[in-house]
């Protein structure tokens, strides 16, 4: 990546051109942009395979959070003993520990080459999903809770011991934790199908990552901190906390999750759907008017003539990168046009996400001629007629 940039910025200085296109400024563009377009690919593909090669790596690594948070389990568990003594759901808690982190082991080493214990929780565009974390983590609770249920059920010896455990399963004292599980659960199914049929739509413009982030958790696809997805993460963080210590103070019962924590979670709930419901970002065209050079005579719009696209999103979300802004083409009629990529000191000129130039290519037929932009994702903006004089 560092020689791209190198000589992207050698480029845009005007250095290391070819003698037999430096008299030519649509010549010089056309060079500098196809040579920028083969270097950015390059580093692209490096890209993509350095990222599969890191899921399989980071399997491991997840494996070694999920221990170890066993072993802090323990020295907690054995830390809070010294004085109140060693109990029956102390040794619950440890065993349901050693279970749930094996049968995460065992989900994790399927999973191996998708991130191990990562793979339910990346979506489709490879990036960390806020609400299958979230989902997760509620899920990955909730297990937890009736394993110590389940095996302190298995290790009483009399009967109003057992019966009283079996009363910790009650709905009326994990109505609370039911009712959030439920939801945020459904919040994650309903926010996939959501975001597939706005993608499909063309509404919003969803590109794929090299690799997940812990930072995807927290941003949108730009990279840029995201409230909705900063407030579901923190608050329900805090309710998993809550309901953990009331867990470890109340082993005997599901954790009891106050009605206006779980109204909490509830409402930051659906401020995180709400937000993805009204994301949009299609691209669209405003206007097209003949792009003017200083000292340039105003004139109509002929072939050979360059044209500036003004409009919104036509650089998605993720799409900054070189190889994707080069994959962004206009339509002139029926010719194809690729934007070139015109490169400045430290980024590129063109294309950006409001404005557009491109040159109007000769097999362009004179008359009333419509001009679409296609961005990187795939998706198409609106037509706008623009007439093309000899």
């Amino acid at each position: 990546m560092a020689a791209f940039l190198a000589k992207r910025d050698e480029l845009a200085a005007g250095q290391g051109l070819p003698a037999g296109v430096a008299r030519s400024a649509s010549a010089t563009r056309q060079w500098v942009s196809d040579e920028l377009t083969q270097s950015a690919r390059t580093v692209a593909d490096r890209g993509r395979e350095a990222g599969d090669a890191w899921l399989y790596r980071v399997w491991q690594r997840t494996l070694v959070i999920v221990w170890g948070a066993v072993a802090v389990l323990a020295i907690a568990e054995a830390a809070t003993a010294i004085g109140a003594g060693w109990t029956h759901a102390r040794t619950a808690g440890l065993v349901a520990g050693l279970v749930t982190a094996g049968l995460l082991t065992t989900a994790a080493h399927v999973h191996r080459a998708r991130g191990g214990l990562l793979a339910p929780l990346i979506g489709e565009d490879n990036r960390l999903s806020t609400s299958r974390a979230v989902a997760a983590s509620w899920v990955l609770l909730a297990v937890f809770s009736v394993l110590v249920l389940a095996l302190q059920l298995a290790g009483a010896s009399g009967h109003a011991q057992r019966d009283a455990l079996i009363e910790g399963l009650d709905l009326a004292r994990g109505a609370g934790v039911v009712t959030v599980l439920a939801l945020v659960c459904a919040i994650a199914v309903v926010v996939r199908r959501v975001v597939s049929v706005r993608v499909l739509s063309g509404r919003i413009q969803k590109l794929r990552a090299d690799r997940p982030r812990a930072a995807d958790l927290l941003t949108d696809d730009s990279g840029r901190g995201g409230f909705t997805d900063v407030q579901y993460v923190l608050v329900s963080t805090v309710a998993v906390l809550f309901a953990a210590v009331r867990l470890a103070r109340r082993p005997e019962q599901l954790p009891d999750l106050p009605w206006g924590l779980a109204l909490l979670v509830a409402v930051s709930a659906a401020a995180y759907f709400a937000g993805k419901y009204t994301e949009s970002g299609r691209p669209v065209v405003l206007s097209v008017v003949r792009a003017r050079e200083a000292g340039d005579l105003d004139a109509p719009i002929r072939t050979g003539d360059d044209i500036e696209i003004r409009g919104a999103g036509f650089v998605p979300p993720g799409a900054g990168a070189p190889d994707r802004l080069a994959r962004m083409v206009v339509r002139i009629g029926t010719v194809h046009v690729h934007v070139p990529l015109i490169p400045v000191p430290g980024g590129f000129a063109n294309p950006t996400d409001t404005v557009l130039t491109v040159p109007v290519p000769v097999e362009v037929e004179p008359g009333a001629v419509e001009v679409q932009v296609v961005t990187a994702a795939g998706t198409e903006s609106n037509r706008v007629e623009i007439d093309v004089t000899d």
